[in-house]
Parts: structure tokens; C-alpha cells; sequence
């Protein structure tokens, strides 16, 4: 072996040992998730999203049934040379989804989603759905046919509307029930159901369909490599 290739060879590991690029250890991924800048990165992701799960409780025709949060967060890895997927550039990165389920009359499918798109034109509601943009959807709705969209749902960036199909016979695309909570360890990962006892299919039969909103907050906390 030249000395060249072994000075290289040398570099190389030292680089590779480098706190920039190591896997952050399970260790120091739980101190970091657990401190209080974590905790109240985690509080404020939480509180605006439950905010957005409010503002459709509030101000549309949908009832809540249902919400689930889960947090999670993940340690940086060690630099791949050459494979680089975003990972080792973090010591951690934290993200979280809320996904609120809601009960609605399926007989009134047309006002429901109206309201929604009517809420969604006013600015500063946290809505992002509009008439200008998801009405031609709803108006899917209104012919006396037995069809209505392919795929119903409005999407938006980091926002999901979806609900049961109310006059197609389609079980598979009828919103189905939430993975369990998986048994994890707080501060890593958190998944929290309200209420505890609460389901889909309660929601279902208490109102006639069911909607689903998808939220998520990603990387509301992290931490560079230095």
C-alpha cells in the first residue's frame, strides 16, 4: 500500500468518525427528544393543528368524532458516501400527524360540502379548500345521477379531505378504522387517541358517513449536525 493511498485511507477514517458524520446514538436521540425545546416545538405543532380539527368542527356541518395524534421522532443517520438521503445531514427530526374523523348526514352531502368551500374563501380560516379550486368536485354532486368523483377527496399541501362515497357502492374506498396506537416510548414516539374508546364505525352509525381529515406538521423540530 502507498503512503498516498494510506494518508487517504486515514483522512477518510477520520472523517467518517467525525461527530458530523455518526449516527446520532439512541442516547443522545432521547435526550434531544425529550428536552424542552422539543417539548414545546411538540406543544406548538399539536396546538395548531387541533386548531385546523377545531376551525372544521366550528364552522362546518361536520361533527367530531374521533382524532388521533402521532409523533414520532428519528435519530440522524451516519453518513453513506456517495447514497446521501437526507438523514445524516440531522442529529434528530421530529414530525407528527393528526387525523381527525368527523360524522356528517350523507343526505346532505351538497350543503356539506358547500359550507366547507364557503369557509375555505374566507381568508385566515385554516381551511384551504375553495370553490375556485375544489368546487367543480362538489359539483359533482349535484346532478341526480348515482356518480359522484372517482376519488373523493380535496388534498392540499399538508392537508386531506376525504370522505365515504355516498352513492356509489365502493367499500374499498369507505374510510376505514386507525391503526392502534403502537406501544412506544414517550419521548420517541407518541400516538394518543381522543377518546380512547372512540371508532370510526361509531361515527358511522351515529351520523350516516364519515370524513376524514389528514394533518401533519413535518420536521416541527429538529437538529443539525454541526
Amino acid at each position: 500500500m502507498s503512503y498516498k493511498f494510506l494518508w487517504v485511507f486515514v483522512m477518510l477514517a477520520a472523517s467518517a468518525c467525525a461527530s458530523e458524520h455518526r449516527a446520532t446514538s439512541p442516547e443522545e436521540v432521547r435526550v434531544l427528544a425529550g428536552s424542552p425545546e422539543a417539548v414545546t416545538a411538540r406543544e406548538r405543532a399539536e396546538r395548531s393543528l387541533r386548531g385546523t380539527v377545531e376551525a372544521y368542527a366550528e364552522h362546518t356541518p361536520l361533527a367530531l368524532g374521533l382524532v388521533v395524534v402521532r409523533d414520532e421522532c428519528l435519530g440522524g443517520r451516519a453518513r453513506v458516501w456517495l447514497d446521501s438521503n437526507g438523514r445524516e445531514r440531522y442529529k434528530i427530526r421530529c414530525s407528527m400527524r393528526v387525523t381527525a374523523y368527523y360524522g356528517a348526514d350523507p343526505e346532505r352531502i351538497v350543503s356539506v360540502l358547500d359550507t366547507i368551500l364557503a369557509v375555505g374563501d374566507r381568508v385566515g380560516s385554516g381551511i384551504p379548500f375553495t370553490s375556485d379550486v375544489d368546487g367543480p368536485l362538489a359539483d359533482q354532486y349535484r346532478s341526480t345521477g348515482n356518480h359522484e368523483p372517482e376519488v373523493p377527496l380535496f388534498s392540499a399541501p399538508g392537508q386531506t379531505l376525504s370522505w365515504d362515497p355516498v352513492r356509489d357502492h365502493r367499500p374499498y374506498l369507505v374510510i376505514e378504522e386507525p391503526e392502534d396506537c403502537p406501544a412506544g416510548a414517550p419521548p420517541l414516539a407518541r400516538c394518543t387517541r381522543d377518546p380512547d374508546a372512540g371508532t370510526v364505525a361509531d361515527v358511522r352509525n351515529r351520523h350516516g358517513m364519515v370524513f376524514r381529515l389528514d394533518l401533519t406538521a413535518p420536521d416541527y423540530y429538529r437538529v443539525l449536525k454541526k
